[in-house]
């Protein structure tokens, strides 16, 4: 219980200062959206050698029998990710899970807490039911903004594989960019709400902790 309030009074304003400052650094600069937006190394269809060029060609066509299709490997090598979001995921993803660590660690203290069912004299645990609510809903968003960054690398995947396949379509590049763009913003969002998610545990949490650590006032065995 004591590792709990100490995570509460001191490790979340740590937090919180950490954040804030990461929000202020150029690299999440709302200037800096264009910095994110990598050149793809899908070649244009004018530097692209067709199948029927002959046997200089560089491309190879390779069957896919699941699917029916044919997919070619492209004359530059591989496709990277966007290597400088791949590096801002990685520096957010350890921040997204000791949220989820010092919420559910929160959610157990309080849990501890709560006093036996009595009829009466309520209003401290309804402070603590309220307060485990918020930490549950912190975690469940922190838990949810990993899953976006999932989702980001699928789609972008799937995106890449189409463009692969029908360079000429200018749509998908831009497709690809804009995605890129928007996973910047959603990152730089998602660094904001952990700020805001340790803020708003360490207010509430405080401003109720004689509540939280007795729901029930000694006096009320008095009135019995």
């Amino acid at each position: 219980m004591l590792q709990a309030e100490v995570l509460v009074k001191d490790v979340f304003p740590n937090k919180v200062v950490f954040l804030d400052n990461l929000m202020r650094t150029e690299q999440l600069s709302i200037n800096s959206v264009n910095d994110f937006v990598v050149d793809l190394n899908v070649p244009h269809p004018s530097n692209c050698l067709l199948e029927n060029d002959g046997p200089a060609a560089k491309k190879l066509k390779l069957d896919n029998s699941l699917e029916g299709s044919k997919v070619y490997a492209l004359p530059n090598g591989e496709v990277t990710c966007n290597e400088p979001l791949s590096k801002l995921i990685d520096q957010v993803k350890p921040l997204l899970r000791d949220l989820i660590e010092h919420a559910n660690q929160i959610k157990m203290w309080i849990t501890y807490l709560i006093p036996r069912i009595e009829d009466g004299n309520n209003f401290g645990v309804s402070i603590q039911e309220d307060t485990i609510a918020e930490a549950r809903q912190v975690e469940s968003d922190a838990a949810t903004y990993l899953d976006q960054v999932s989702r980001y690398f699928l789609t972008r995947a799937k995106i890449v594989t189409k463009l692969a396949k029908y360079p000429h379509v200018q749509d998908y590049r831009r497709a690809i960019q804009e995605l890129d763009e928007k996973e910047f913003l959603s990152l730089r969002l998602v660094v904001c709400e952990l700020r805001n998610h340790y803020c708003s545990l360490h207010d509430m949490i405080l401003k109720n902790i004689d509540k939280i650590k007795k729901p029930r006032s000694c006096n009320a065995e008095n009135l019995y």
